[in-house]
């Protein structure tokens, strides 16, 4: 399926940068790092379900947050790096400007990168990663080509918007409590020997419970209806916060930046500018662009009224 994603869709649509024998790399490279550090861990939980008797849940929440962190800190650092190469922006006034608006904004910014995202795709992305008082922005080289100074300042506002208004914050305490709830329900049911006959497997409670089956199977039909539901929480709290930093950027004075500069972008990535109001609502992290727009606008246009009143 990727392969074709890769090779016919983002070829067909000149998306496509990667080679064959780039793709298979990244493919080996992928499994091989799924290997090393998901067995130890999958290891780990299924001891602690096992032996963590009947408060086993939050052990496994305790684990799986520290293992968080742990990935949190050197996924970009040590991971990352083994698909991309990472530079440092150089000195300039992309540099300035950049370094500049962090200050203005009290962003922690301890160094700017440029990533070769166009050594595999044509897409663009910017994003920051850090705890605390060291943060590093990260350009894809492909949006340094697609927008100009003024907009990428407002694109990074948007992005630093949501740092200052703690949806990083809150994004992780979502996900910790997402992965709580759901080994606190699998408590409910674990020793439920309905649960795997109905599916062909042989289980009584005198017997170890097979954690890995169990969780597979709990997770595919107890807990997918509640992820559906959860799912369409988390993305109107994603489009709120979307919202959110598009205000935020506004209220620097970079409304009509950002606007036209997520133009540029979605039109470079054919994105769906009118998408099904119903099909979005559910399935896009990210508000339509016209919707995005019309807020950007009433937002600057309020930012100006407050400027001609004080």
């Amino acid at each position: 399926i990727h392969s074709h994603s890769t090779f016919v869709v983002e070829q067909r649509h000149g998306f496509n940068k990667s080679t064959l024998a780039l793709f298979f790399q990244d493919k080996l490279l992928t499994l091989a790092l799924t290997f090393v550090l998901s067995m130890p861990i999958l290891s780990i939980v299924i001891w602690l379900v096992r032996l963590g008797g009947e408060y086993f849940y939050f052990y496994v929440w305790l684990f799986l947050l520290v293992v968080s962190v742990i990935l949190m800190t050197i996924y970009p650092t040590l991971i990352a790096p083994l698909f991309n190469k990472y530079t440092k922006l150089e000195d300039g006034e992309v540099k300035t400007a950049i370094e500049n608006l962090s200050k203005r904004v009290s962003f922690p910014l301890t160094q700017v990168f440029q990533v070769d995202g166009s050594r595999r795709s044509a897409h663009s992305n910017a994003y920051f990663y850090g705890f605390f008082k060291s943060k590093r922005i990260v350009l894809y080289d492909t949006l340094l080509k697609q927008v100009n100074l003024d907009e990428l300042l407002a694109i990074l506002g948007h992005e630093i918007g949501h740092w200052k208004l703690w949806h990083t914050v809150q994004g992780f305490f979502i996900s910790q409590l997402y992965t709580f709830c759901l080994f606190l329900a699998f408590s409910f049911v674990q020793h439920t020997p309905d649960l795997f006959t109905a599916f062909g497997f042989h289980y009584t409670v005198d017997q170890p419970m097979p954690v890995f089956v169990g969780l597979m199977l709990f997770s595919q039909t107890f807990w997918s209806p509640v992820d559906k539901a959860l799912s369409l929480l988390m993305t109107v709290n994603s489009r709120r916060n979307e919202f959110q930093a598009d205000a935020f950027a506004s209220q620097l004075g970079m409304g009509e930046a950002l606007g036209t500069g997520l133009i540029k972008i979605s039109i470079e990535n054919l994105d769906n500018l009118v998408p099904d109001q119903w099909y979005s609502s559910y399935h896009y992290s990210h508000p339509p662009l016209v919707e995005r727009l019309r807020a950007i606008r009433a937002n600057t246009a309020s930012h100006s009224e407050q400027k001609k009143v004080n």
